[in-house]
Parts: structure tokens; C-alpha cells; sequence
């Protein structure tokens, strides 16, 4: 598993406000689309394989909902049912009840006027491999990942790809280092010499992961989520 946190914002609908019995509303949005190309990334594109989050979900692994991913914004979590998540065909759905807090009023307010309207997750990569668009360019595709939280955001912005990077300076042989020093066209290059067309975009994948979460990184993850309570 890459050990570094890395942030991407999903391409789909704006979030949805939505009334809820007993609480000051629930936020609805996607997290992720699935089999669609990013934005270029510094060199290279990214797409979401349909089962990524499968074993994440199955697993049960703790999730946090947080506005603009900040730990000092928590909106709820999937081990106290305030944050639901499922896939479908377009992408990584979510609800979280909005808390009766401060961010949570905050969060309301805004996406109820149309302020926030984007939505992004936070993962480890447990599982990538690197190809190639039709049209030659370097695409990465996220296989399998450990989510971390997913986040209503201000700014659509993709985050720090330093993971992605050393991940595909590893698939062609090269240091961090030496890799940095070659241009995007010599980096297509190394890979295209080195790697196979990617599959279509609309292709699907089988359902069935093949990494696994590790026992550990679970408990320290609820014990992180004990904390912020």
C-alpha cells in the first residue's frame, strides 16, 4: 500500500441538500465518478476503476465524512451510521446527516445556496497500474484503495499527486530523482515503449478485489476517529 495520503475531487453533480426528520439536513453528493478521465494531473490522467472502493465498503473500514477534509469540520462517520456510502454506475455515492454544529449549520447554509457544490475523497492507493490512453497519453488507474474520508469542498482543485508520481517512476524503472528530470513528452515515451493500451473507458471490471485492508491500519483508524468525538 502507498503509504501517502492522496486527494482527488470527483467530476459529477453539485450536492444535494436534503430536508431530514429530526436533524437539520442531510447532504448527498458523489465522491467519485468511475470510468471517466481526469483533468491532466502534470503529465499524466486518471481513472477510477468501477471496483475500487468495493473492499473498502465490504470491509466496513471506518470513513469520515469532513467539510474541506479537515478534521476540526467532521460532519459523521460511517461507523456511527451518520455517513452512508454505495457505488452505482456512475460513481461513489454518499449521505451524511448533517451535525447540529457549527460547520454543520455553516455547511447548510452554503450548499443550500449553491456555494458548495463539489465533492472530493481522500485515499491510499492499495492497488494501481499505468497504461495508456488512446491517444498515447499516460493514464494511471486507481484499482483498489483504502478511502479515508470523503468531503464537500470550496475548491475543486486535484490535491499534491507526489504519490502518483513516484508510483509511475516506478513502473518504468527509474528513481524519483532521475525521473524528475525528464520531460512529459520523454516520460510518455518510457511508458509507451513499456506498457500496453489501456482497456476502453466504458469497459467494467470485475467486482472482486484483490488487495486487503490490514488489521492494524483498521484499529488505528477508529482509534483516529475515537479521538476526534
Amino acid at each position: 500500500m502507498n503509504d501517502k495520503l492522496e486527494i482527488r475531487t470527483g467530476r459529477l453533480e453539485p450536492v444535494e441538500l436534503r430536508a431530514a426528520d429530526g436533524g437539520i439536513g442531510v447532504l448527498a453528493g458523489y465522491a467519485s465518478r468511475f470510468n471517466s478521465y481526469s483533468q491532466n494531473l502534470g503529465g499524466f490522467v486518471e481513472l477510477v476503476d468501477p471496483a475500487a472502493f468495493n473492499k473498502s465498503i465490504a470491509d466496513a473500514v471506518p470513513v469520515m465524512a469532513r467539510y474541506n477534509h479537515e478534521d476540526a469540520y467532521l460532519l459523521g462517520t460511517t461507523d456511527a451510521g451518520t455517513l452512508r456510502l454505495s457505488t452505482d454506475n456512475l460513481g461513489l455515492a454518499y449521505e451524511v446527516d448533517l451535525p447540529d454544529t457549527g460547520a454543520g449549520r455553516d455547511l447548510r447554509a452554503l450548499a443550500g445556496r449553491g456555494d458548495v457544490r463539489h465533492s472530493s475523497f481522500a485515499f491510499y492507493t492499495m492497488e494501481d497500474e499505468w497504461s495508456v490512453t488512446d491517444q498515447g497519453f499516460p493514464l494511471r488507474i486507481l484499482r483498489s484503495v483504502q478511502l479515508i474520508d470523503v468531503a464537500p469542498v470550496n475548491n475543486p482543485a486535484y490535491r499534491d499527486t507526489t504519490a502518483a508520481v513516484r508510483s509511475l517512476s516506478e513502473r518504468i524503472g527509474m528513481d524519483l530523482d532521475e525521473f524528475a528530470t525528464l520531460t512529459p513528452e520523454a516520460r510518455k515515451e518510457r511508458l509507451l515503449h513499456e506498457t500496453p493500451p489501456a482497456p476502453a473507458v466504458e469497459e467494467q471490471h470485475d467486482d472482486e478485489q484483490r488487495a486487503t485492508h490490514s488489521p492494524i491500519a483498521l484499529m488505528q483508524r477508529r482509534l483516529i476517529l475515537d479521538d476526534l468525538r
